[in-house]
């Protein structure tokens, strides 16, 4: 299951000449001058010129991935409904099976990389049912219509060039690869400057084929993630048990507190393990103090990097844990939540406020919900960043 371009990971253009920085900032008009420019780009870059001519022959504008991109979906279901639906027993069953199916890849993954075999297996679910959906969008189209809109060019400008050097290592048909609307390619859908860099020939088969090939996706991904920080040997996010008397204004992404601070404090973890206890953590409460409670460890960045909304990466770790042996996580009985209208008024009068929330959207982000805890906290109700019908009538 494909959810929405990683826009947190660091994309950075390729290096070019001071004479080709006019082509790197073209945008829109007509198609030929700007492939030319990026044409000239990819070769100051290192890329064959005639394997840039084969990258981009017959590229063409594709007007539903600019409809996809104008229209990005963002999450409106709740944590308990969104993990219910992905991390279901089936998936659960797959995961099992691929960890098994695929061992000594996996072996080689968290010998070579540190990356524990659930981590890698609850992407590739997530993101593709272990590579049965992988997207039927012309990458090489959907990079040339992303890089050639005004509105991000510099985020796939860079993705287009790295494109044209898959093509020249012969990992890439420019005609016939498919994969998601903004450009991601594989079993663990990534990015193709990201393939470059990290591509894994985990088959031996002399190309890094992401796509068909699972140990090129599985160690691929596991030489990803450690870039993106996973530390060794450290867990990245666990169930816990809370009482009611907590200082729950210090709860939510960016915690201060270590989790031997919260142990302290009666946070219980479900399976026991409190060796971690100098690990600085967040307590996060997806619904709220009455609903599932886990704190997160710093590898859960490593998440955070890979998608930016909090339902998705919370369910990834946890999916995560769940395939390294944890039991399902204790629903609880988490107030009721708000819906889209109810959400944009607490938006607008968190704005009112003088509050960053960003776009009056009715999503309940980041930003949303530590505006939400300041004015609990203000207004003398529990402050842990779940709004409800009752805190939408004192605000």
């Amino acid at each position: 299951m494909k959810t929405a371009l990683r826009f947190a990971l660091p994309f950075c253009l390729l290096a070019s000449t001071t004479t080709l920085a006019s082509a790197q900032q073209q945008c829109g008009g007509d198609l030929a001058p700007f492939l030319a420019g990026v044409k000239a780009e990819a070769v100051a870059a290192g890329t064959q010129a005639e394997a840039v001519d084969k990258a981009l022959a017959g590229a063409a504008i594709d007007q539903k991935v600019l409809s996809r991109d104008r229209a990005q979906g963002v999450f409106r279901q709740t944590f308990l409904e969104f993990s219910q639906r992905t991390v279901s027993q089936a998936r659960l069953d797959i995961g099992k099976q691929k960890i098994k199916e695929y061992a000594d890849t996996f072996r080689r993954a968290e010998e070579e990389f540190g990356v524990p075999a659930g981590v890698i297996a609850a992407f590739w679910a997530m993101e593709t049912d272990f590579g049965a959906v992988q997207g039927d969008f012309n990458t090489r189209n959907a990079l040339v219509t992303l890089a050639h809109d005004c509105r991000r060019p510099e985020l796939f400008r860079p993705q287009l060039i790295a494109l044209t050097k898959m093509v020249e290592h012969g990992d890439l048909d420019p005609a016939t690869n498919t994969g998601a609307w903004a450009g991601e390619i594989g079993q663990v859908q990534m990015l193709p400057k990201d393939i470059i860099e990290f591509g894994v020939d985990g088959d031996a088969n002399g190309h890094i084929d992401v796509k068909k090939s699972s140990p090129d996706a599985i160690l691929t991904a596991a030489k990803f993630i450690q870039h993106l920080g996973f530390k060794r040997g450290e867990p990245w996010i666990q169930e816990v048990t809370i009482p009611d008397n907590l200082p729950f204004e210090r709860s939510g992404l960016g915690g201060t507190m270590t989790a031997g601070e919260w142990f302290k404090l009666g946070v219980a973890p479900r399976d026991g393990n409190t060796g971690f206890q100098n690990l600085q953590v967040s307590l996060v409460l997806p619904q709220g103090r009455k609903g599932p409670a886990f704190i997160t460890y710093p590898n859960f960045n490593i998440y955070l990097e890979w998608n930016q909304s909090f339902i998705y990466t919370t369910s990834a770790a946890y999916f995560a844990t769940r395939l390294t042996g944890a039991p399902p996580y204790q629903k609880g009985n988490p107030e009721p939540g708000l819906d889209t209208e109810q959400m944009k008024m607490v938006q607008t009068k968190l704005e009112g406020l003088g509050h960053d929330v960003g776009k009056i959207d009715g999503i309940l982000g980041s930003g949303t919900r530590a505006a939400i805890q300041k004015e609990q906290q203000r207004l003398g109700l529990v402050p842990d960043g779940w709004p409800t019908a009752a805190f939408l009538n004192a605000l």
